[in-house]
């Protein structure tokens, strides 16, 4: 255990990841050490949030976070993204329809506030939020100094557009977004497409194979029985059929 990461709130995975459950809707944020540059995975659900968490990476990693990833577009993984000036910003295709219009900066902030964020927070974070200058549309290898991270789009599902992060190392670590959940039952709002979900998580077991550590947007890591079991559970659900 790195006492340093597990003093600031953080979770060491491997060698070059790690992760933070924010308080209020236990959202993940993951963090990938290269050795040149540095990827954070949904910075957080506002610009306090967000700088919180980027006073934290540049301490954990002695250098600036210049890589930002969103797994998908909802408010409480974007709305900290303003508090990264300066970053590279990647998303899954279509999510720039989303965050780089007024009409979906707009429901992004009606989400938040709905949520329970607090009004002048969630209209300050959506004023400045932007759309990412990336926009992933099958997979994408980011070469950080030492790991290729790979981006890759595998929604609609949760979403219109989720993207996972596939880092390799010791043990391959799959940052899955709200894909997969560990604390709740997985929430499909009205932007899921819920019939392409179990297929996302095929996608996603086929990327990250049987002893991939599994992130969720929300909740404890866990191992891929029990992304296969909530795949199950959804095909069910939702009257799925097929492997």
């Amino acid at each position: 255990m790195d006492l340093r990461w597990e003093e600031a709130g953080w979770e060491r995975l491997t060698g070059r990841t790690g992760r933070r459950r924010l308080p209020v809707w236990d959202c993940t944020v993951g963090l990938v050490v290269g050795d040149e540059s540095v990827l954070l995975i949904d910075p957080g659900s506002c610009l306090r949030e967000g700088a919180g968490v980027r006073a934290e990476a540049e301490l954990l990693t002695g250098r600036r976070v210049t890589h930002i990833a969103f797994t998908h577009g909802h408010f409480d993984h974007v709305l900290g993204g303003p508090a990264f000036a300066g970053a590279e910003f990647y998303g899954a295709v279509g999510l720039d329809r989303l965050l780089g219009t007024p009409t979906g900066r707009e429901e992004v902030r009606a989400s938040a506030v709905g949520h329970g964020l607090d009004a002048a927070e969630a209209a300050g974070a959506a004023e400045l939020l932007r759309a990412p200058k990336h926009l992933v549309s099958g997979e994408w290898t980011l070469e950080l100094g030492g790991v290729q991270v790979l981006l890759a789009n595998v929604g609609p599902a949760h979403s219109q557009y989720d993207l996972t992060v596939l880092v390799p190392g010791e043990r391959e670590v799959v940052f899955c977004g709200d894909l997969v959940e560990e604390s709740g039952e997985p929430q499909a709002g009205r932007d899921a497409v819920p019939g392409q979900w179990p297929a996302a998580l095929d996608r996603l077991l086929s990327l990250g194979g049987d002893d991939a550590l599994y992130v969720p947007g929300h909740g404890a890591v866990v191992g891929a029985g029990f992304v296969r079991e909530q795949r199950d559970t959804l095909a069910a659900l939702f009257g799925v059929s097929g492997a």
